[in-house]
């Protein structure tokens, strides 16, 4: 495509057609940013496309500007750095913060994974390896520059970013990029207006162009059912089992407290031993207790009352060391265990999964997205085995999900964030989705709103002005 040197340009490198991999290129004139740098998860042939030389010099780039800690949108990160990227990585403060938490443990994971796929034999690849170590963290780490919401922030001549609260996770953003002569809004992930801790997100600001998550863009979020939660509990307790609860260490892990508490104090659940084994999602939880106790835009008045009642009002055993993980793979007596990931990719849960499933006094209750070729997505589609660590384990356990806890804004709540806008951009493109998802959400933009919405292709470049 040839436009004049001084068009700004924006080329989707991910999250086309799949939920994850956010990485979408701006630039203008010699200068160039990325707005997120995701990972890709799920199928294999995704998870291979973190493995492909970049379609950009990592070394050109001025800036990265993260919209959030989810690892499907920073978790690209320290490979930018392993292959020359030493520019800024614009994010909040508490972004920064659990960004460090989630790639540290990022590379741990990747580093354990390979050492026992070698030690197994089951890898493809003699021998396996990390997509990158902890050493490309820690270099990365220190290019982190917290900002303010609200502030905006020159990010080379032509180039400047605005964050403003999502109301996804603590930290979550909504990113204004002025490229040149252009405005171009990210949501990022949009949370939902019902976030117990969360305000809900601003109204969007004026732009030329949009680029819009599209996650749950085919369907709305159903009325919440507490008594799901509540029944399987109970019910697992009564044939004394454990219910694990494979939860994203950021942010779920804290609903889900927060909801079992509300239902102990309901007398809806039995009074249970409550395992939070994940070291990554420990961690977080300290950064949201601390953010909690400082006024902040983001979130709802008394939410830090909430979660400190939450987590004080539960028999909440911390496991932090390996050890105690391991006597958690089969436990003797009913307890609640969350760990992450929360799609049963990898981390300590997959190993809660493997000795847990067959068994049928036990349940596993999952809590959000899953995405296509996950063991998350092929338990919710009901398989009746998966394959965990080269080995394929029967699923006996009764398997539930609770759509409760979802901060992904559905389809009408994408809508009505869409229409708050002060005036209508040029084109919206839909992004963040799997392809049935984000065609859906970009004919109803089109439809209700009369706006041009377009679904983009991977490595598709269009002009902003």
């Amino acid at each position: 495509m040839k436009t004049s040197e001084a068009s700004p340009v924006l080329t989707f490198l991910g999250a086309t057609g799949t939920v994850t991999g956010s990485r979408f290129h701006v630039e203008v004139a010699d200068q160039g940013i990325l707005v997120d740098a995701g990972l890709y998860q799920g199928v294999a042939s995704l998870r291979r496309r973190n493995w492909e030389e970049p379609d950009l010099s990592p070394k050109d780039l001025a800036a990265v500007v993260l919209t959030h800690a989810h690892l499907d949108h920073c978790g690209y990160l320290p490979r930018l750095v392993r292959d020359g990227f030493t520019g800024r990585v614009v994010c909040t403060r508490e972004t920064a913060q659990l960004a460090t938490i989630v790639l540290r443990d990022s590379a741990h994971l990747q580093e354990e994974d390979a050492r026992y796929a070698n030690q197994a034999g089951y890898s493809k690849h003699h021998p396996a390896l990390p997509l990158y170590a902890t050493e490309d963290v820690e270099r990365t780490l220190p290019l982190l520059e917290p900002v303010t919401y609200g502030v905006r922030t020159q990010l080379a001549d032509d180039l400047a970013v605005t964050l403003q609260p999502a109301g996804h996770i603590l930290g979550s953003s909504v990113a204004l990029v002025e490229a040149g002569h252009t405005r171009t809004v990210f949501s990022g992930d949009l949370g939902r207006p019902s976030h117990p801790l969360l305000a809900p997100p601003l109204p969007p600001p004026a732009a030329d162009v949009m680029v819009v998550e599209s996650t749950y863009g085919d369907r709305s979020h159903p009325e919440p059912d507490p008594d799901v939660l509540a029944d399987v509990v109970r019910r697992t307790a009564a044939r004394g089992g454990s219910v694990l609860i494979p939860a994203f260490a950021v942010d779920r892990t804290e609903l889900v407290l927060l909801e079992l508490r509300r239902l102990l104090e309901a007398g809806q659940i039995p009074e249970l031993p409550i395992f939070v084994d994940s070291p990554m999602a420990l961690a977080a939880l300290d950064v949201y207790r601390h953010a909690m106790g400082r006024p902040s835009p983001q979130l709802r008045p008394g939410a830090g009352a909430r979660l400190a009642e939450a987590v004080d009002g539960l028999d909440v055993h911390a496991v932090a060391e390996a050890s105690g993980s391991q006597l958690l793979n089969e436990p003797t007596f009913p307890c609640i265990i969350v760990s992450a990931s929360g799609m049963g990719t990898g981390g300590r849960v997959v190993h809660h999964l493997a000795h847990q499933l067959p068994d049928q006094r036990n349940s596993v209750v999952l809590t959000g997205y899953q995405a296509e070729g996950t063991r998350g997505r092929q338990l919710a589609d009901g398989a009746t085995h998966v394959k965990v660590h080269g080995r394929y384990v029967p699923v006996r356990a009764e398997v539930v999900t609770v759509s409760d806890f979802s901060v992904h804004a559905d389809a009408g709540e994408m809508l009505a964030w869409l229409a708050s806008a002060p005036e209508p951009p040029r084109t919206v493109y839909v992004v963040h989705g799997e392809a049935a998802s984000s065609r859906q959400l970009a004919t109803r933009i089109e439809d209700e709103l009369g706006w041009c919405a377009v679904v983009p292709r991977l490595g598709e470049r269009v002009r902003l002005d």
